[in-house]
């Protein structure tokens, strides 16, 4: 692929994902859009065991942007850092395509594994602000991971995921297109818990209630006869 398809490719993804974009030029100022170029000529050193040289030019961008992808890391097509400050990208992480990823996301490892270390992430997948995903497991396909999650095991396609160690809350197996991902209204398992415990205990009350009720009742009949 010609830098200039390259470019123009990165232009119109970062206007479709972006709304904040007014012009072409503006994409040039964007953190994702320069740590994809630097990137990508790293990547390419990597491949060819230049390793010091990708890891000085991935450095570089570090320093301009925030946004850290070892050299190493292979990313599809169709991929988006909004904003990016703080994102971290290891050496063994894989990208698929259409994948969306919010400032402070670390795709990382356990610091115990040997070889493929760091995280699988499937298609059309977003993962938002501050989530962590940490250890060689898959992301599956069209599934999103809720700000802050801490994503400690595998997470079947379609699903959604929220919550520290992150926990399965939503699940489907239909395709979700990613220009309708939403991040911010996702399911609050911890408010349903406690939603729930205090219907529980609602209804034990009203039961203790009724039966202190029937107790008195009967008390009165024995007293009466």
């Amino acid at each position: 692929m010609s830098f200039i398809k390259t470019v123009k490719e990165e232009i119109n993804l970062i206007k479709d994902r972006d709304p904040a974009i007014h012009s072409n030029m503006e994409v040039f100022l964007y953190p994702s859009f320069k740590a994809m170029m630097y990137y990508r000529v790293a990547h390419k050193q990597y491949l060819k065991g230049h390793y010091f040289l990708a890891r000085l030019i991935s450095q570089k961008a570090v320093r301009k942007t925030g946004i850290e992808i070892h050299p190493g890391a292979k990313i599809g097509k169709g991929f988006f850092i909004d904003h990016g400050t703080g994102v971290v990208i290891g050496e063994t992480a894989e990208i698929g395509d259409n994948v969306t990823l919010y400032q402070g996301v670390t795709l990382g490892g356990t610091g115990k594994e040997q070889g493929k270390r760091h995280p699988t992430i499937g298609n059309n997948v977003m993962i938002s602000t501050g989530a962590k995903v940490l250890g060689s497991f898959k992301i599956g396909d069209n599934s999103k991971i809720g700000a802050g999650s801490v994503v400690l095991e595998e997470v079947p396609e379609g699903s959604t995921v929220v919550g520290v160690p992150g926990r399965v809350v939503k699940s489907s197996s239909d395709c979700l297109p990613q220009d309708k991902l939403d991040h911010v209204h996702l399911p609050d398992p911890v408010r349903e818990d406690i939603r729930n415990l205090q219907m529980a205990n609602s209804e034990l009350i009203n039961r203790v209630l009724e039966l202190e009720r029937q107790l008195k009742e009967q008390n009165r009949k024995n007293s009466d006869q």
